[in-house]
């Protein structure tokens, strides 16, 4: 039984297309994942279908209410579920982060949205909450849906042929090294003699070194981990 992924959200056409598409969703058709788009709305009590309130204590804005995101929760865990909040609040999702995910059974996303949720939904609910970069989106959707493409593109046949993550940047801690195909020229610029040469052993010690050399220079703290 392949990875079986839900995610909350209170704007469920906005996952339509991505997860129709592309590697994504290739892995859906082929049983590979499941994804399951829940809208939050239908556990809300009230004609207005209300899920979020003003925060007790002032300031600005709308938190998300925890009745709601609690039966939601409720309906979809089982033994084994991982559930996850998105939020800029949240540590770092990485590469690692990816692959220890990709080997669970059950993911439960809640997307964020307004100014955040209340507090005891991180007491109650989550088991991590995990934020895609430092900066602040309009909801945790898009975190979600990147989450979701970069935790699926690693599960065991999702990509065809399954070795060809192993050279991705962030596989080995170094960004990935510069790659060439045709036309061998073009407005001047060649492609380097190396990748010609056919002699494999220096085409590794070249992409190597370009590996770290390009770390270096983008992301030198990627070298100090």
């Amino acid at each position: 039984m392949g990875l079986r992924i839900d995610i909350i959200t209170l704007f469920p056409d906005l996952f339509s297309a991505p997860l129709n598409c592309s590697i994504l969703g290739r892995a859906v058709r082929d049983g590979i994942v499941s994804v399951n788009v829940v809208d939050l709305r239908e556990f809300t009590h009230d004609r207005r279908k209300t899920v979020d309130d003003k925060p007790f204590g002032g300031g600005p804005g709308m938190l998300m209410k925890i009745e709601p995101l609690y039966e939601a929760v409720c309906s979809l865990k089982q033994d084994g579920s991982k559930v996850i909040l998105t939020g800029p609040g949240g540590g770092r999702f990485t590469q690692c982060t990816a692959h220890a995910l990709s080997a669970e059974q059950h993911l439960i996303f809640i997307c964020g949205h307004y100014e955040g949720v209340d507090q005891r939904v991180r007491d109650l609910l989550i088991d991590m909450e995990l934020s895609i970069g430092d900066y602040v989106l309009t909801s945790g959707n898009l975190a979600a849906l990147v989450m979701t493409d970069a935790i699926v593109r690693l599960l065991p046949g999702a990509l065809g042929d399954d070795s060809s993550s192993d050279d991705e940047s962030f596989e080995h801690g170094l960004l990935e090294y510069p790659q060439y195909t045709q036309p061998v020229e073009f407005h001047g610029l060649k492609v380097p003699d190396v990748l010609l040469s056919g002699n494999h052993a220096r085409i590794e010690e070249w992409r190597r070194a370009e590996s770290v050399n390009k770390t270096l220079l983008i992301r030198p703290d990627l070298l100090n981990n």
